[in-house]
């Protein structure tokens, strides 16, 4: 199963996804960094992930064989992370056939109603274990 970590600016959210990821999966799972830029992308490979891409095709191409893609909340709008979600990596990630796993991160520019104030630390731990528990499901089937 491959599981893509898509993440911008320096990356602290997604290698702490791919830490928990590859510490509670081992190699049960291929994790991918995709990283908005060069920096975001290797501080994601140097936290294990398999492998890693940077930009806007390296996303769209990457997602088309990915079975879950996790990330902040931001990655599926157009021009959040301070920028770095092109209208093109938003669009990739929302159409791609994966299940996507999306953190509600707080954005500047747009507010989630609704959901209780959690630290971060713990939202990423949840979204870890979803991660985990939908190849876990896949295995079983």
């Amino acid at each position: 199963m491959r599981i893509a970590v898509v993440d911008g600016m320096g990356g602290g959210l997604g290698v702490q996804l791919v830490t928990q990821i590859i510490s509670q999966l081992g190699d049960k799972a291929e994790v991918i960094a995709l990283g908005t830029n060069a920096m975001a992308t290797n501080n994601m490979v140097r936290a294990g992930a398999a492998r890693g891409a940077t930009g806007e095709n390296a996303v769209r191409v990457t997602l088309r064989k990915a079975d879950i893609v996790v990330g902040p909340i931001g990655i599926v709008i157009p021009n959040a992370l301070m920028g770095e979600i092109t209208p093109g990596i938003a669009e990739a990630v929302a159409s791609c056939d994966a299940r996507k796993i999306l953190i509600p991160v707080s954005q500047n520019h747009f507010d989630i109603v609704g959901l209780e104030n959690r630290p971060l630390v713990i939202l990423i731990k949840e979204a870890a274990a979803k991660v985990c528990e939908l190849v876990q499901e896949k295995e079983e089937a």
